[in-house]
């Protein structure tokens, strides 16, 4: 039909100017970042309501709402037949996700670590489960899709993917029941929010006092709406300034697409940050890093130029690496709970943002 065709063609990015798509993944990642910063307050008002552990509804709920773009970005990549800008962007964001704590760390609590005040046993639970699956992904991307052994499900599904988004489903089990059931606590004095940060969050509570449960859903499904309207966007534009600029998608993906579309990410943890719910906010960064490995099943499904982990590229095994080394610097963080600060940010913050860094640079050059 000449409608479909019209739309086909306007979302035909590649035929804009390159200022014009820089525009249109500007307005996205602004939408993103808008309904972002909503989700972490509907997502604490709903745990406080229902008892939900902070740690277990930062990984699945709030954890689950930012990877929308990712998905977003996901399929469209994937489909359009963009396999290295859509795995890249997976593997990239979780290295660009954990280094959106350290921003957080040296933007809103300079002076105290991020990590003194989130001894949570769950956390570190997450953050393990994290660093096997990222470890998977990296062993998929080395390994290819076994090929040798014709594991392929429905056609065109390689093996790899259906284990990472059973092993994501996996640790989702072990979490809930962990944090319902915790084996050990931490000693010591437990640092308190700021009291400017519970006066925030009291207030918060306040505004939505006469809220219902139901309508409060009703918010958080409109902003995560928004958010994966403006993950689409940023993905088809970061698609095409990566042709146009001819930097390769490779590296765009890692880097632009994934640094838009972790936008969530920044604003919902800032936001959760800012009324002192700490481990909430270190529980959605990690539990958006573990949905990231599990979206390579969708991204399987929609690519149609075989399996996607044949198309990966090396370098992109790299990234998973730096994955696993910066969580587990903020894993360290949280055990030893350093009341010690580098640039106005926790040690384990400054030691991030200097692997982060480091390790672009190698990408790049890779």
């Amino acid at each position: 039909m000449a409608s479909d065709r019209l739309a086909d063609g306007m979302l035909e990015f590649t035929s804009y100017p390159i200022w014009g798509n820089a525009a249109v993944f500007a307005a996205g990642a602004l939408l993103v970042w808008t309904a972002g910063t909503k989700l972490s307050r509907y997502v604490d008002l709903f745990a406080d309501r229902t008892g939900t552990g902070k740690a277990f509804a930062g990984v699945l709920l709030l954890g689950g709402a930012t990877s929308l773009p990712e998905l977003a970005t996901t399929l469209t990549a994937a489909s359009s037949g963009a396999a290295q800008l859509a795995g890249n962007n997976l593997i990239g964001g979780i290295v660009m996700q954990i280094a959106v704590l350290a921003f957080v760390d040296a933007c809103l609590l300079r002076g105290k670590p991020l990590t003194l005040f989130s001894p949570k046993a769950s956390l570190l639970l997450v953050g393990v489960m994290l660093i096997l699956l990222v470890a998977l992904a990296s062993a998929a991307i080395s390994s290819g899709e076994l090929a040798s052994l014709d594991i392929v499900f429905l056609g065109h599904v390689g093996i790899w993917p259906v284990l990472l988004f059973v092993a994501y489903l996996g640790t989702l089990w072990l979490i809930y029941q962990y944090e319902g059931d915790p084996r050990w606590e931490p000693r010591g004095d437990i640092a308190q929010p700021p009291e400017t940060a519970r006066d925030l969050k009291d207030a918060h509570h306040e505004t939505y006092a006469e809220t219902t449960t139901k309508r409060l859903a009703g918010y958080f499904a409109i902003a995560s709406i928004c958010v994966l309207i403006g993950g689409f966007f940023v993905a088809k534009t970061g698609e095409a300034i990566a042709e146009q600029t001819e930097i390769g998608e490779g590296f765009i993906g890692a880097t632009l697409v994934a640094l838009a579309t972790s936008l969530p990410e920044v604003s919902t943890t800032y936001s959760a940050v800012r009324f002192g719910a700490y481990s909430m906010a270190a529980a959605n960064i990690l539990g958006t890093n573990s949905l990231e490995v599990a979206l390579f099943l969708p991204a399987e499904l929609a690519y149609r130029g075989g399996l996607i982990f044949d198309q990966m590229k090396p370098s992109a095994a790299f990234l998973a690496a730096l994955g696993i080394v910066v969580t587990a610097i903020y894993l360290g963080g949280i055990l030893e709970r350093r009341d010690k600060t580098i640039a106005g940010m926790g040690i384990d913050s400054f030691a991030v943002l200097f692997v982060y860094l480091c390790g672009m640079a190698v990408f790049y050059w890779l």
